[in-house]
């Protein structure tokens, strides 16, 4: 298969282990999570893509035109090109769990691209989302594990926003998990900790919801 065109930072999965995507925040690359995703499964399969626009010489994944103000157009083709991109490195590693996480504009890639293929991925960890708009209704997400995390004072990625994002996870029954922490838009240990406890649960029976 075809993997549509990405730079990327791949590693193979040893074993049985799953396939884990990371997609960086604005400003940052392919790199970012490297150590940070072999450091929680270092025997996991490894795609990082990095962000093809480019924004005042930082890396994104789609246009926008002013915070928090997406190009909807732009963000609906990049979408089908990410979810392109993340089905060929799936068919190419059958039997295998898949876990996509991101940070701010790697969280809203990720979203986008959950919200409309919600099979790609079996857990989605979504740090820092910010979802300006309302996705349409996806039976898929229902019993999805969802992980979303984030400040409390964080002006890119306002409370009322994460909010009606959790609503909309519950309206689809996803199973949720929430960490939030009383800062900004920066990551804090209290996550990295949440997302390593998301990533290696093998706790399926437990369901945490906020």
């Amino acid at each position: 298969m075809t993997v549509a065109s990405y730079h990327a930072l791949t590693r193979a999965p040893s074993g049985g282990a799953p396939l884990v995507f990371a997609f960086h925040g604005t400003g940052g690359d392919e790199h970012q999570f490297s150590a940070l995703a072999a450091d929680i499964l270092p025997a996991a399969g490894f795609v990082a893509p990095r962000g093809d626009v480019c924004e005042h010489g930082a890396l994104r994944f789609f246009r926008r035109t002013g915070e928090g103000i997406y190009d909807m157009e732009d963000l609906a083709l990049r979408t089908r090109k990410m979810a392109e991109f993340v089905a060929a490195h799936r068919a190419e590693n059958p039997d295998r769990p898949v876990y996509g996480f991101g940070y701010s504009n790697g969280a809203n890639i990720l979203a986008a691209v959950a919200f409309r293929h919600p099979y790609l991925f079996d857990r989605i960890a979504l740090l820092h989302p910010l979802i300006p708009w309302t996705p349409e209704p996806s039976a898929g997400l229902s019993r999805k594990r969802v992980l979303v995390t984030g400040g409390r004072r964080d002006p890119i990625c306002p409370p009322e926003q994460t909010g009606a994002l959790l609503d909309y996870f519950r309206a689809q029954d996803a199973r949720l998990e929430l960490v939030l922490h009383n800062g900004g838009h920066e990551l804090r240990q209290g996550e990295i900790d949440a997302l390593r406890g998301f990533l290696t649960d093998t706790g399926m029976e437990m369901e945490k919801c906020p």
